[in-house]
């Protein structure tokens, strides 16, 4: 028992972790140092170059990628450009069209009217002509009746008129 006491009372007299020994802080500051130096030659010789060369990399492929984006963006300008010169050429060409079709349907159009009017004139004089003639044929189919009513009526009195006399006084009587 009196070794365990001696033992115990030699670690209570130890300090307690070993990083906090002042006696093994030049050790430990020497090997912190080489571990220092050892970590900064990997990064700068080996990590550090590798680093560089995939972030120069990726700059220059962001960079033509920029470019190429740029450049098809002049084209899509230039495509939307010719674009909407083809469409306004083409509305102008439609409106051209129309306006041809358009003035040609009207000179058909003024061609058919004037040959319908020039019909419709002459059917109009020859209906015309048909009914001075239907009244010519009324008024004397008219006179004819009136004289044999005439003749009639002044033979149902009982008196006698002759043809002349009747046919003066219906004559008369006609024109007003």
């Amino acid at each position: 028992m009196a070794t365990d006491v001696t033992e115990t009372a030699g670690k209570a007299a130890e300090p307690g972790m070993p990083q906090l020994d002042f006696s093994t802080f030049p050790n430990q500051m020497f090997w912190l140092m080489v571990t220092l130096v050892v970590i900064y030659f990997i990064l700068s010789r080996v990590v550090l170059p590798r680093v560089d060369s995939v972030l120069s990399e990726r700059q220059g492929t962001i960079t033509n990628d920029i470019s190429a984006a740029e450049e098809l963006k002049l084209k899509a300008q230039e495509a939307e450009e010719a674009y909407s010169k083809a469409l306004a050429d083409a509305r102008t060409e439609a409106q051209k069209i129309a306006a041809e079709a358009k003035a040609e349907i009207q000179s058909d159009l003024d061609i058919a009217i004037s040959k319908a009017d020039a019909e419709i004139a002459a059917r109009s004089a020859e209906a015309e002509k048909a009914i001075a003639e239907i009244r010519k044929g009324a008024v004397a189919s008219v006179k004819e009746v009136a004289g044999d009513t005439a003749k009639e009526i002044v033979a149902s009195m009982g008196v006698k008129a002759d043809a002349k006399t009747i046919t003066a006084a219906v004559s008369t009587r006609m024109k007003g």
